[in-house]
Protein backbone atom coordinates (compact mmCIF):
# COMPACT_ATOMS: atom_id res chain seq x y z
CA UNK A 1 0.00 0.00 0.00
CA UNK A 2 2.78 2.14 0.42
CA UNK A 3 4.16 2.29 -2.77
CA UNK A 4 0.75 2.67 -4.54
CA UNK A 5 -0.43 5.81 -2.38
CA UNK A 6 3.72 7.31 -3.38
CA UNK A 7 2.43 6.77 -6.82
CA UNK A 8 -1.03 8.44 -6.26
CA UNK A 9 0.77 11.52 -4.77
CA UNK A 10 3.11 11.37 -7.41
CA UNK A 11 0.51 11.89 -9.77
CA UNK A 12 -1.97 14.42 -7.85
CA UNK A 13 1.56 16.16 -7.20
CA UNK A 14 2.11 16.70 -11.24
CA UNK A 15 -1.55 17.79 -11.56
CA UNK A 16 -2.59 14.37 -13.65
CA UNK A 17 -6.23 12.78 -13.44
CA UNK A 18 -6.63 9.47 -12.32
CA UNK A 19 -9.12 7.43 -10.50
CA UNK A 20 -8.23 5.69 -7.07
CA UNK A 21 -9.95 2.66 -6.44
CA UNK A 22 -10.64 0.87 -3.34
CA UNK A 23 -12.11 -2.34 -2.14
CA UNK A 24 -14.89 -1.14 0.59
CA UNK A 25 -16.08 -4.72 1.81
CA UNK A 26 -16.28 -8.36 0.59
CA UNK A 27 -18.66 -10.73 1.61
CA UNK A 28 -17.55 -15.24 1.51
CA UNK A 29 -14.35 -15.59 -0.73
CA UNK A 30 -13.21 -13.02 -3.04
CA UNK A 31 -9.58 -12.53 -5.40
CA UNK A 32 -8.85 -9.43 -3.26
CA UNK A 33 -9.90 -8.57 0.38
CA UNK A 34 -11.31 -4.89 2.00
CA UNK A 35 -8.64 -2.54 1.36
CA UNK A 36 -7.29 -3.19 -1.71
CA UNK A 37 -6.81 -0.54 -4.09
CA UNK A 38 -5.97 0.21 -8.11
CA UNK A 39 -5.07 3.26 -9.20
CA UNK A 40 -6.41 4.26 -13.02
CA UNK A 41 -4.76 6.63 -15.28
CA UNK A 42 -6.74 7.91 -18.53
CA UNK A 43 -4.23 5.58 -20.98
CA UNK A 44 -5.95 2.71 -19.45
CA UNK A 45 -2.74 1.97 -17.21
CA UNK A 46 -3.20 0.72 -13.85
CA UNK A 47 -1.71 0.33 -10.71
CA UNK A 48 -2.23 -2.18 -7.56
CA UNK A 49 -4.95 -4.35 -8.50
CA UNK A 50 -8.79 -5.43 -7.00
CA UNK A 51 -7.76 -8.99 -8.11
CA UNK A 52 -7.59 -9.35 -11.52
CA UNK A 53 -9.90 -10.71 -14.21
CA UNK A 54 -13.47 -9.59 -15.12
CA UNK A 55 -14.27 -7.85 -12.42
CA UNK A 56 -11.10 -5.61 -12.27
CA UNK A 57 -11.46 -4.76 -16.11
CA UNK A 58 -15.29 -3.88 -15.32
CA UNK A 59 -14.04 -1.40 -12.54
CA UNK A 60 -11.71 0.07 -14.69
CA UNK A 61 -13.95 0.05 -17.78
CA UNK A 62 -16.61 2.16 -15.47
CA UNK A 63 -14.06 3.97 -14.12
CA UNK A 64 -12.17 5.63 -16.89
CA UNK A 65 -15.88 6.47 -18.67
CA UNK A 66 -16.58 8.32 -15.61
CA UNK A 67 -13.21 10.33 -15.49
CA UNK A 68 -14.29 10.98 -19.00
CA UNK A 69 -17.82 12.35 -18.20
CA UNK A 70 -16.59 14.20 -15.14
CA UNK A 71 -18.78 12.36 -12.87
CA UNK A 72 -18.29 11.97 -9.16
CA UNK A 73 -17.46 8.87 -6.75
CA UNK A 74 -19.47 5.87 -7.49
CA UNK A 75 -20.09 2.57 -5.94
CA UNK A 76 -20.04 -0.48 -7.73
CA UNK A 77 -21.05 -4.01 -6.58
CA UNK A 78 -20.36 -7.59 -8.25
CA UNK A 79 -20.83 -11.26 -7.35
CA UNK A 80 -19.08 -13.17 -8.28
CA UNK A 81 -20.70 -15.91 -9.99
CA UNK A 82 -20.67 -17.19 -13.82
CA UNK A 83 -21.25 -13.63 -15.14
CA UNK A 84 -17.86 -12.22 -13.46
CA UNK A 85 -15.25 -15.29 -13.60
CA UNK A 86 -15.78 -18.22 -15.97
CA UNK A 87 -13.41 -17.10 -18.06
CA UNK A 88 -10.91 -16.06 -15.05
CA UNK A 89 -11.42 -18.86 -12.97
CA UNK A 90 -12.97 -16.13 -10.22
CA UNK A 91 -16.34 -18.19 -9.97
CA UNK A 92 -15.95 -17.44 -5.64
CA UNK A 93 -19.37 -16.99 -5.36
CA UNK A 94 -18.60 -14.09 -3.19
CA UNK A 95 -19.16 -10.35 -3.29
CA UNK A 96 -16.92 -7.13 -3.77
CA UNK A 97 -18.23 -3.62 -3.11
CA UNK A 98 -15.70 -1.21 -4.54
CA UNK A 99 -15.71 2.59 -4.59
CA UNK A 100 -14.25 4.53 -7.18
CA UNK A 101 -13.52 8.34 -6.91
CA UNK A 102 -12.40 9.57 -9.92
CA UNK A 103 -9.81 12.84 -9.35
CA UNK A 104 -9.87 15.22 -12.09
CA UNK A 105 -6.86 17.51 -12.72
CA UNK A 106 -8.55 20.23 -11.32
CA UNK A 107 -9.09 18.53 -7.61
CA UNK A 108 -5.29 17.10 -7.43
CA UNK A 109 -4.53 19.66 -4.95
CA UNK A 110 -7.35 19.91 -2.95
CA UNK A 111 -7.15 15.89 -2.11
CA UNK A 112 -3.80 15.73 -2.01
CA UNK A 113 -2.95 16.88 2.07
CA UNK A 114 -6.12 13.73 2.61
CA UNK A 115 -3.77 11.12 0.80
CA UNK A 116 -0.42 12.34 2.27
CA UNK A 117 -2.47 12.10 5.76
CA UNK A 118 -3.05 8.33 4.93
CA UNK A 119 0.85 7.76 3.39
CA UNK A 120 2.01 9.26 6.86
CA UNK A 121 0.44 7.20 8.86
CA UNK A 122 1.35 4.08 6.82
CA UNK A 123 4.59 4.90 7.66
CA UNK A 124 4.46 6.07 11.02
CA UNK A 125 3.34 2.34 11.93
CA UNK A 126 1.19 3.61 14.91
CA UNK A 127 -2.58 2.09 13.13
CA UNK A 128 -5.01 4.38 11.59
CA UNK A 129 -8.91 3.83 10.53
CA UNK A 130 -10.32 4.74 7.26
CA UNK A 131 -13.93 5.11 6.77
CA UNK A 132 -15.31 5.06 3.62
CA UNK A 133 -19.17 6.27 3.19
CA UNK A 134 -20.79 3.92 0.68
CA UNK A 135 -24.41 4.95 0.65
CA UNK A 136 -25.95 8.40 0.82
CA UNK A 137 -22.85 11.04 0.72
CA UNK A 138 -20.74 8.54 -1.33
CA UNK A 139 -17.33 8.64 -1.59
CA UNK A 140 -17.00 10.83 1.79
CA UNK A 141 -13.65 9.62 3.49
CA UNK A 142 -12.64 9.99 7.09
CA UNK A 143 -9.09 9.04 8.25
CA UNK A 144 -9.12 8.48 12.27
CA UNK A 145 -5.86 7.40 14.78
CA UNK A 146 -5.25 4.45 16.56
CA UNK A 147 -7.24 6.31 19.40
CA UNK A 148 -9.94 6.91 17.01
CA UNK A 149 -9.42 11.23 17.13
CA UNK A 150 -10.22 12.49 13.82
CA UNK A 151 -7.06 13.33 11.71
CA UNK A 152 -8.51 14.24 7.83
CA UNK A 153 -11.48 14.16 5.94
CA UNK A 154 -12.60 14.44 2.29
CA UNK A 155 -16.53 15.68 3.14
CA UNK A 156 -18.09 18.81 1.96
CA UNK A 157 -20.07 19.02 4.87
CA UNK A 158 -18.17 16.26 7.55
CA UNK A 159 -19.62 14.46 10.08
CA UNK A 160 -17.20 13.51 12.34
CA UNK A 161 -19.31 11.83 15.28
CA UNK A 162 -21.64 9.81 13.37
CA UNK A 163 -19.07 8.27 11.69
CA UNK A 164 -16.80 7.55 13.98
CA UNK A 165 -19.49 5.93 15.97
CA UNK A 166 -19.26 3.26 13.72
CA UNK A 167 -16.08 2.43 13.74
CA UNK A 168 -14.57 -0.44 16.17
CA UNK A 169 -11.90 -0.22 18.79
CA UNK A 170 -8.71 -0.90 16.99
CA UNK A 171 -7.14 -2.34 19.93
CA UNK A 172 -9.40 -4.93 19.47
CA UNK A 173 -7.90 -6.05 16.02
CA UNK A 174 -11.15 -5.46 14.16
CA UNK A 175 -12.07 -6.73 10.44
CA UNK A 176 -12.87 -4.27 7.51
CA UNK A 177 -16.38 -3.56 8.06
CA UNK A 178 -19.96 -2.08 6.82
CA UNK A 179 -22.11 -0.28 9.87
CA UNK A 180 -24.96 1.88 8.08
CA UNK A 181 -23.43 2.89 4.64
CA UNK A 182 -20.24 3.56 6.46
CA UNK A 183 -17.47 0.77 5.27
CA UNK A 184 -14.28 0.69 8.07
CA UNK A 185 -10.81 -0.25 6.77
CA UNK A 186 -8.95 -0.60 10.45
CA UNK A 187 -4.77 -0.68 9.59
CA UNK A 188 -3.75 -1.72 13.53
CA UNK A 189 -0.46 -0.80 14.53
CA UNK A 190 2.44 -2.25 13.04
CA UNK A 191 4.43 -5.16 14.85
CA UNK A 192 8.15 -4.66 15.51
CA UNK A 193 9.93 -7.97 14.71
CA UNK A 194 12.79 -8.10 17.46
CA UNK A 195 14.72 -10.75 16.22
CA UNK A 196 17.80 -11.87 18.25
CA UNK A 197 20.23 -13.66 15.86
CA UNK A 198 21.78 -12.72 12.92
CA UNK A 199 22.62 -16.45 11.32
CA UNK A 200 21.17 -17.94 8.65
CA UNK A 201 17.40 -18.32 9.61
CA UNK A 202 17.41 -14.75 11.29
CA UNK A 203 17.89 -13.94 7.96
CA UNK A 204 15.17 -15.68 6.16
CA UNK A 205 13.12 -15.08 8.79
CA UNK A 206 13.60 -11.26 8.14
CA UNK A 207 13.18 -11.45 4.50
CA UNK A 208 9.43 -12.96 4.91
CA UNK A 209 8.91 -10.89 8.49
CA UNK A 210 9.70 -7.03 5.92
CA UNK A 211 7.51 -8.47 3.10
CA UNK A 212 4.44 -9.39 5.57
CA UNK A 213 4.85 -6.13 7.06
CA UNK A 214 6.48 -6.30 10.48
CA UNK A 215 9.08 -3.66 11.34
CA UNK A 216 12.58 -5.77 11.65
CA UNK A 217 15.32 -4.91 14.16
CA UNK A 218 18.06 -7.09 14.46
CA UNK A 219 20.60 -7.87 17.30
CA UNK A 220 23.91 -10.05 17.17
CA UNK A 221 27.14 -9.53 18.80
CA UNK A 222 29.00 -9.88 15.34
CA UNK A 223 29.24 -7.30 12.71
CA UNK A 224 30.02 -9.34 9.96
CA UNK A 225 26.67 -11.28 10.91
CA UNK A 226 24.48 -8.25 11.68
CA UNK A 227 24.62 -5.52 8.93
CA UNK A 228 22.17 -3.60 6.40
CA UNK A 229 23.95 -5.94 3.74
CA UNK A 230 22.97 -9.22 5.30
CA UNK A 231 19.48 -7.39 6.56
CA UNK A 232 18.45 -4.72 3.84
CA UNK A 233 14.72 -4.37 4.48
CA UNK A 234 15.56 -4.11 9.08
CA UNK A 235 14.63 -0.56 10.14
CA UNK A 236 17.40 -1.52 13.09
CA UNK A 237 20.33 -3.43 13.30
CA UNK A 238 22.39 -4.03 16.43
CA UNK A 239 25.45 -4.92 16.86
CA UNK A 240 26.54 -5.45 20.80
CA UNK A 241 26.37 -7.74 23.75
CA UNK A 242 23.44 -9.49 23.58
CA UNK A 243 22.36 -9.08 27.23
CA UNK A 244 23.60 -6.02 27.57
CA UNK A 245 21.55 -4.24 24.65
CA UNK A 246 18.65 -6.09 25.32
CA UNK A 247 18.71 -5.13 29.13
CA UNK A 248 18.82 -1.74 27.47
CA UNK A 249 16.20 -2.22 25.13
CA UNK A 250 13.69 -3.64 27.42
CA UNK A 251 12.33 -0.33 27.96
CA UNK A 252 11.56 -0.03 24.64
CA UNK A 253 9.67 -3.20 24.33
CA UNK A 254 5.57 -3.35 24.20
CA UNK A 255 2.96 -5.57 23.69
CA UNK A 256 3.73 -4.55 19.90
CA UNK A 257 6.54 -6.10 19.89
CA UNK A 258 7.78 -9.66 18.91
CA UNK A 259 10.45 -11.53 20.14
CA UNK A 260 12.45 -14.32 18.47
CA UNK A 261 15.70 -15.91 19.33
CA UNK A 262 17.36 -17.76 17.16
CA UNK A 263 21.02 -17.04 17.97
CA UNK A 264 24.14 -19.38 17.07
CA UNK A 265 24.16 -21.38 20.61
CA UNK A 266 22.82 -22.32 23.92
CA UNK A 267 24.10 -19.73 26.13
CA UNK A 268 23.27 -17.38 23.77
CA UNK A 269 19.97 -18.46 23.86
CA UNK A 270 19.52 -18.79 27.20
CA UNK A 271 21.00 -15.17 27.42
CA UNK A 272 18.65 -13.19 25.59
CA UNK A 273 15.43 -15.55 27.12
CA UNK A 274 16.41 -14.30 30.59
CA UNK A 275 15.63 -11.03 29.63
CA UNK A 276 12.87 -11.21 27.43
CA UNK A 277 11.13 -13.92 28.74
CA UNK A 278 9.40 -11.51 31.63
CA UNK A 279 9.43 -8.30 29.50
CA UNK A 280 6.73 -6.74 28.33
CA UNK A 281 6.70 -8.44 24.64
CA UNK A 282 3.49 -9.44 23.06
CA UNK A 283 5.07 -12.39 21.82
CA UNK A 284 8.07 -14.19 22.93
CA UNK A 285 9.61 -17.59 20.54
CA UNK A 286 12.61 -19.55 20.51
CA UNK A 287 13.94 -22.38 18.31
CA UNK A 288 15.67 -25.11 18.84
CA UNK A 289 14.96 -28.97 20.18
CA UNK A 290 12.42 -29.57 23.04
CA UNK A 291 15.38 -30.88 24.94
CA UNK A 292 17.18 -27.50 24.61
CA UNK A 293 14.45 -25.55 25.34
CA UNK A 294 13.88 -27.81 28.43
CA UNK A 295 17.02 -27.62 29.45
CA UNK A 296 17.10 -23.96 29.29
CA UNK A 297 13.64 -23.22 31.07
CA UNK A 298 15.30 -25.12 34.32
CA UNK A 299 18.42 -23.23 34.14
CA UNK A 300 16.54 -19.69 33.87
CA UNK A 301 13.89 -21.51 36.66
CA UNK A 302 16.86 -21.96 38.86
CA UNK A 303 17.77 -18.48 38.07
CA UNK A 304 14.58 -16.97 39.48
CA UNK A 305 12.75 -16.48 36.06
CA UNK A 306 8.90 -16.98 37.51
CA UNK A 307 7.01 -20.17 35.86
CA UNK A 308 4.91 -18.18 34.31
CA UNK A 309 6.72 -15.98 31.80
CA UNK A 310 8.75 -19.02 31.16
CA UNK A 311 4.80 -20.70 30.67
CA UNK A 312 4.39 -17.77 27.64
CA UNK A 313 7.13 -18.70 25.70
CA UNK A 314 6.55 -20.13 22.17
CA UNK A 315 9.50 -23.05 22.11
CA UNK A 316 10.14 -24.37 19.98
CA UNK A 317 8.68 -22.02 17.27
CA UNK A 318 6.94 -22.05 14.51
CA UNK A 319 3.95 -23.69 13.12
CA UNK A 320 4.70 -27.77 12.73
CA UNK A 321 4.72 -28.53 8.81
CA UNK A 322 7.55 -30.85 8.91
CA UNK A 323 10.28 -28.01 8.53
CA UNK A 324 13.66 -28.86 7.66
CA UNK A 325 15.37 -26.96 4.99
CA UNK A 326 16.10 -22.56 6.57
CA UNK A 327 13.34 -21.62 4.43
CA UNK A 328 10.82 -24.00 5.79
CA UNK A 329 12.13 -23.27 8.82
CA UNK A 330 11.47 -19.65 8.24
CA UNK A 331 7.88 -20.31 6.50
CA UNK A 332 7.04 -21.66 9.64
CA UNK A 333 7.74 -19.16 11.83
CA UNK A 334 6.53 -16.51 9.96
CA UNK A 335 3.21 -18.24 10.07
CA UNK A 336 3.22 -18.57 13.62
CA UNK A 337 4.23 -14.67 13.57
CA UNK A 338 1.11 -13.67 11.16
CA UNK A 339 -1.33 -16.05 13.65
CA UNK A 340 -0.35 -14.59 16.95
CA UNK A 341 -0.56 -11.21 14.92
CA UNK A 342 -4.12 -11.53 13.74
CA UNK A 343 -5.59 -13.62 16.36
CA UNK A 344 -3.53 -13.06 19.46
CA UNK A 345 -2.57 -17.19 19.69
CA UNK A 346 -1.20 -19.65 18.51
CA UNK A 347 -2.05 -20.59 14.59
Amino acid sequence: MRELLTRLLATLDAGLPCVWCVVAATRGSTPQKAGAAMLVFPDGTQAGTLGGGCVEAEVRRQALAALAAGAGPAVHSFLLNDDYGWDDGLICGGRMTILAHPIPADICGRVTPYYRAILSAVVAGEGFTEALVIEGCVGDRYLFDSTGRPITCLAAVPNWGEVAGRLPALADRPRPAVSDGVASLPSPPRGTLLIVGGGHVGQAVSRLAVELGFAVWVLDDREKFANADRFPGAERVLVGDIGTTLRDLRPHLTANTFALIVTRGHNHDEEALYHLAGSACGYVGMIGSKRKVRLIFDDLAAKGVPAEALERVRAPVGVDIGSQTVPEIALSIAAELVAWRNRGGPA
